[in-house]
């Protein structure tokens, strides 16, 4: 299926977004607005107390973005504004709740204008309060299926999910659906019910056993609750497990809904489209990759040799067109990873040859005019070894210089200890005597792990 083939999919089209503000979503609003702009109405499902503001979020947070450039561009600002006040309306609602919180008179009518569901709305902290997670990202997508069932012209529920539902399995990971139930670890089920019922009862006796304001408690208690939750049932997070749960209640509720679930691994940013380069904030690997510019990033826990499956973003929203478009009006659910790993494998090894060769061409220059140092992190296989570390370089030389006259006799033998291993180091490996302390504390725990 070729790309115009792909975009006449949604010629005379009205779509429903939820997530439009956040990455993913705004660059399917602004794709979808650029291949085919004689798609009907884009309605963009937002948090908003009433419609004034909905339009005011959906302007500021979306459509007033740097993404949509190439749009002002071809059209001139006039002729930009025009076409999005025809094509986009902004709704005020909440994923959360059934029908969207919309009123029946404004689901009524909503439900006979729209084709197609893209349901990209989810919270992705890995630390988020369990029932703020539960209604985002498991009640969320059955919220949007049963609207989606109410629509006479249906032709596909497009659910976003995440290629991290799999935990931490390991190899070849196929795109099969969770049964009910279903959990990561063997000999346990979930009842999802049961967990929303664990919730309200959880937070019923907070209420009665303190009184009064207990905002902060709840919020503590709900966020340990979820990693509670989500660790006994064999999730490492609170994010992956509620959207595994979002995952089972669309497959319980769906009946003969068309439903495509894309599982994106980590996004990253553009790889060309609409430019390359564009992202949102620091983001998974991309954090790793800010800090490595401003060299806080010193050490590192991990295996060189593994993988990092990352995508870029355009990449994630032009396989979630095809799969639309592909999978039209047909009564089953499919599921597809949008990864890279399997045909175009990232080593965090490679990761660190890209950062240092860029960062060496492009390096940071600093207040005073010289180029900030690119070092390459140290990276820790072994737990104890990293610690070790950490106590050596850092920990250590706070307690000596917190009172030089007061410094133990622990930390003496230590510390004498570490300039012996530094004779020694230079001895065995030859190692240069202007090396920083750093590097010697490095070799001496390598040379004391070779022992």
């Amino acid at each position: 299926m070729d790309a115009s083939a792909v975009a006449g999919c949604f010629r005379d089209k009205s779509i429903l977004i939820t997530g439009s503000t956040g990455f993913l979503g705004k660059l399917l609003v602004e794709k979808i607005l650029r291949v085919q702009p004689d798609v009907k109405k884009l309605y963009l499902l937002v948090r908003a107390p009433d419609a004034a503001s909905a339009e005011q979020r959906v302007l500021s947070k979306v459509i007033g973005m740097d993404l949509f450039n190439v749009l002002r561009e071809k059209y001139g600002l006039p002729g930009f504004q025009s076409f999005i006040q025809e094509k986009v309306i902004a709704l005020a609602g909440d994923i959360d709740y059934e029908n969207f919180g919309l009123d029946d008179c404004q689901a009524d009518v909503l439900s006979k204008e729209i084709d197609i569901i893209i349901n990209g709305a989810a919270t992705t902290s890995f630390y988020e309060r369990y029932d703020v997670a539960l209604a985002s990202n498991a009640l969320g997508p059955r919220n949007a299926c049963e609207f989606a069932k109410k629509c006479p012209n249906m032709k596909l529920l497009l659910h976003v999910s995440t290629a991290f539902v799999a935990g931490t399995q390991e190899g070849l990971l196929l795109e099969k659906a969770f049964k009910n139930g279903e959990t990561l670890r063997a000999g346990y089920s979930v009842d999802i019910e049961a967990e929303l019922e664990l919730v309200e009862r959880v937070k019923s006796e907070l209420r009665a056993a303190k009184g009064g304001s207990i905002e902060q408690l709840e919020k503590s208690t709900m966020k340990e609750l979820g990693l509670k939750r989500a660790c006994h049932f064999g999730w490492p997070n609170v994010y992956t497990f509620t959207k595994a749960i979002g995952e089972i209640l669309l497959g319980q509720q769906r009946g003969n809904l068309p439903v495509v679930i894309i599982r994106p691994t980590m996004v990253t940013s553009t790889y060309q489209d609409p430019f390359a380069g564009w992202i949102e904030g620091a983001k998974t690997i991309d954090a790793l990759i800010v800090a490595y510019d401003d060299q806080a990033f010193p050490c590192f826990i991990g295996d060189r040799n593994n993988i990092i499956d990352v995508i870029p973003a355009d990449i994630v929203i032009n396989a979630a067109m095809v799969a639309m478009a592909v999978h039209w009006n047909e009564k089953e659910q499919v599921i597809y990873h949008v990864s890279s790993s399997l045909q175009n494998p990232l080593s965090l090894y490679d990761l660190e040859d890209a950062c240092e060769d860029y960062f060496s061409m492009n390096p940071r220059i600093l207040e005073n005019g010289k180029a900030l140092p690119n070092r390459r992190p140290y990276v820790f296989k072994n737990l104890t070894f990293f610690r070790l570390f950490l106590l050596l370089v850092y920990k250590l030389p706070l307690e000596v210089g917190k009172d030089d006259l007061a410094i133990s006799y622990t930390h003496l033998r230590m510390y004498n200890l570490c300039m012996l291993c530094r004779l020694k180091l230079v001895e065995i490996f030859s190692v240069p005597t202007d090396a920083t302390h750093n590097e010697f504390i490095i070799m001496w725990i390598v040379f004391t792990a070779l022992q």
